[in-house]
């Protein structure tokens, strides 16, 4: 806790630099806003809002849950052409085809996912097990993430996340199927199914767990309260969920996201998104060694408006961080499940 070192992180196959003093250091750097307190419930001037009308001139419909459209401004199209021929090895270029879809978690703006009933929440879980299955029946890959907050490049605080499928594995997907694969080949077990079981017994990392689910600050954490959100039994894709599940899983997220939010007295920004084994072609394959699980990456260290910025030695060496996972834990773990905005005044 007291002298840095470096830890490993088998996921990745990289590692970590950890000193921990130096989040005692004085702060004279920037200094973040903190997010807007005041979102109307519903603007007609917004995208995202029910009966609003979006870029392309389409009118959302008055929906009442969650709502799925197409990214009017997608990374990803079906139709993309062949780049031409490489004339060297250090110039390859791909095809690169896919969707991108925006879905919205709830009709209100002002409504994020840990002020949301565990109802809601459920159903922003079926649907997101819905597209996964639905796009995954063609596309190798389906990533489903959420950026939430101005501070990780939000532009809209409507409550919301987008669903991208590709043609092709992007790098984390195959780093990670590569980690997995071998760990599989050389213990006989999956990964982040031992890994979970291991921190459910350790329990100094642990932040909630429930009878299916688990939260914890991962040994290898990069970001200052980065968790990791694992099922208790080998499930590989978020489709695959039974009712159960689901529901406990709506509960656990609800009780991170609160905690996430009384740290520091803020919806709390992070990017979020799920991994889980690859689709498509690969239905066809055993894919036994992957383990579905959610990354959390929140980037606020010290208060509401200091950050933890990458750069310099992460960008040019390796990943560092500022406090140890242990007390990162230890300090989420303490905080109240009852949301601040919430509590008797």
């Amino acid at each position: 806790a007291e002298h840095q070192h470096t830890r490993y992180n088998p996921l990745r196959d990289d590692w970590v630099l950890v000193s921990a003093h130096r989040v005692k250091r004085p702060w004279q750097g920037q200094l973040e806003k903190p997010p807007l307190e005041d979102v109307p419930r519903w603007d007609p001037n917004n995208p995202l809002c029910p009966g609003a009308a979006r870029a392309n001139g389409e009118v959302n419909p008055q929906y009442e849950g969650t709502f799925v459209f197409p990214n009017d401004f997608p990374a990803l199209q079906p139709d993309a052409p062949e780049p031409d021929d490489s004339d060297h090895p250090l110039f390859q270029a791909a095809a690169a085809r896919g969707v991108c879809k925006v879905m919205c978690f709830h009709p209100w703006s002002d409504l994020t996912l840990p002020l949301m009933s565990l109802a809601e929440i459920r159903a922003v879980i079926d649907t997101w097990a819905e597209l996964a299955a639905e796009l995954g029946a063609s596309y190798p890959w389906v990533q489903i993430f959420e950026n939430k907050g101005a501070m990780m490049g939000c532009s809209n605080p409507h409550p919301h996340c987008q669903v991208w499928a590709s043609s092709f594995l992007p790098n984390e997907a195959h780093l990670e199927d590569r980690t997995q694969r071998q760990h599989l080949t050389q213990h006989g077990v999956p990964m982040l199914l031992e890994y979970a079981e291991q921190e459910a017994r350790r329990k100094e990392r642990l932040v909630v767990e429930n009878t299916d689910w688990l939260v914890v600050v991962p040994y290898w954490a990069t970001w200052p309260y980065q968790t990791l959100l694992l099922p208790r039994r080998h499930v590989c894709r978020l489709q695959d969920l039974c009712k159960g599940e689901r529901d406990s899983l709506a509960s656990i997220m609800q009780r991170l996201l609160i905690k996430y939010d009384n740290l520091f007295e803020v919806s709390f920004p992070y990017s979020m998104g799920w991994h889980g084994a690859p689709t498509g072609p690969y239905l066809e394959e055993d894919c036994g060694h992957w383990q579905l699980h959610a990354h959390y990456y929140p980037p606020l260290l010290r208060s509401a408006t200091v950050r933890k910025f990458m750069v310099g030695y992460e960008m040019l060496a390796q990943a560092q961080r500022d406090l140890t996972p242990e007390q990162a834990a230890e300090r989420l773990r303490s905080l109240p499940e009852v949301h601040y905005k919430r509590r008797a005044k």
